[in-house]
């Protein structure tokens, strides 16, 4: 009985010897992949959920910190493995719930009838970015 117990023990302790060597070699491939894909202008997905393009990375020395560009203009410095994965343009697909809603959408603004200002419903008038700026720095000077 106890031949048999001992027989168990070394098939699991085997098992899980094999399985964890699998698993490591699943992740140096990954951690590979995700460096040789890793260059300036390539779209990741930070740790945090947040979407940005790579500005500068080391794929050699890991512990320099990645440049990211949130923005434009916005740079920030993250660890460089707190970049998840590289987006490529093919994932991010569209639900097609989305667009269907969408083009429901679009249906009811092709049918309901335009109003006027004149039936009580006063128009909205929409700053651009320029004209925006122009109102902030004629406050600025007053």
């Amino acid at each position: 009985m106890e031949i048999i117990l001992f027989g168990l023990l070394a098939v699991m302790l085997v098992f899980m010897f094999m399985n964890t060597r699998k698993r490591q070699k699943q992740m140096k491939e990954q951690q590979e992949e995700k460096a040789a894909k890793t260059i300036p202008g390539a779209k990741v997905l930070l740790q945090g959920g947040l979407y940005g393009t790579v500005v500068s990375y080391d794929a050699v020395d890991l512990d320099k910190p990645a440049q990211i560009e949130l923005a434009p203009g916005v740079v920030i410095e993250v660890h460089s493995q707190a970049i998840l994965r590289v987006v490529d343009p093919t994932e991010e697909t569209v639900d097609s719930d989305d667009v269907a809603e969408e083009e429901a959408v679009e249906q009811h603004v092709d049918t309901v009838p335009a109003k006027d200002a004149t039936d009580g419903i006063e128009a909205i008038q929409v700053e651009t970015p320029e004209e925006t700026k122009a109102r902030l720095e004629r406050n600025d000077e007053n």
